[in-house]
């Protein structure tokens, strides 16, 4: 069997993501407290406490105060990791140890659906949870640019780029422990990397080549600006960096997780 052959997609996607939508509504409150509840003091400690202390920060001859510097990496972050967890421990639970996806493919429905619907769902909870966020930064005031409207959409993108990728781990995961290395090895590097808390240009000249083409990079590189009340440079070399991944982790991850099926 070709694992690897072109997705077979219908809109049978959309009855599983709306299951997942129903489910979820049950535990939407508690659920959007642990999204944004972390960056939120992530935001406060370091944009306000250390902020303090910084000042501004100088990006492309430009001085910027640190709040709105930390807020526009913050909210990719955010979104690069509400993105993960769901497709991460939530789908592992209802791939795995629930067995909700055997139950689904019992109807008309197969796994290529399965997997786009999964992809969109983690999406989805990725754009809700940067949306909140939005709206928190918009009542402190750090930034209230029009062009937010389309750092809203490339947020979107963000939680659809991360979440591909994050189904090839979930495909490859024996166990929830699995998904450590994933954080550990990968996320936790890139949040560092990627200019979240500081310039990209503190980095020795190695080190930022690399950080060039990773995906958080691409996308802060995109949102930055905009909470600026600017468009980005390049804007289109970002986006192209961040559709090559998506489209390239998604055929994995449905390559993988087929594999896994037929095993």
């Amino acid at each position: 069997m070709n694992h690897w052959r072109a997705p077979a997609l219908s809109m049978r996607f959309w009855p599983v993501f709306r299951r997942n939508l129903l489910v979820w509504k049950k535990l939407a409150v508690p659920s959007l407290i642990g999204n944004i509840a972390e960056p939120l003091i992530w935001l406060v400690a370091f944009g306000y406490g250390m902020g303090a202390l910084v000042g501004s920060v100088r990006l492309g001859g430009t001085e910027v105060p640190y709040i709105l510097f930390l807020a526009s990496g913050s909210v990719c972050m955010s979104a690069m990791n509400a993105a993960s967890f769901e497709a991460l421990y939530s789908a592992f639970s209802r791939m795995h140890v629930q067995k909700t996806w055997d139950g689904i493919m019992n109807a008309p429905v197969s796994l290529d659906d399965v997997v786009m619907a999964e992809m969109l769902w983690a999406a989805y909870k990725a754009i809700f949870t940067a949306t909140a966020i939005l709206l928190v930064m918009l009542a402190l005031n750090i930034s209230h640019s029009p062009k937010l409207l389309a750092a809203w959409v490339v947020l979107l993108a963000v939680g659809i780029t991360f979440s591909c990728i994050a189904l090839i781990f979930n495909a490859l995961a024996k166990g929830y422990d699995f998904f450590t290395y994933y954080f550990t090895l990968f996320l936790t590097p890139m949040m560092f990397l990627s200019g979240v808390f500081f310039p990209r240009e503190q980095l020795p000249q190695v080190v930022r080549v690399i950080s060039d083409w990773l995906p958080l990079t691409n996308a802060i590189e995109l949102v930055r600006p905009m909470f600026m009340d600017r468009w980005p440079d390049g804007a289109l070399r970002h986006l192209l960096v961040l559709a090559v991944y998506a489209v390239i982790a998604f055929w994995a991850a449905l390559a993988l997780t087929r594999r896994r099926f037929a095993a």
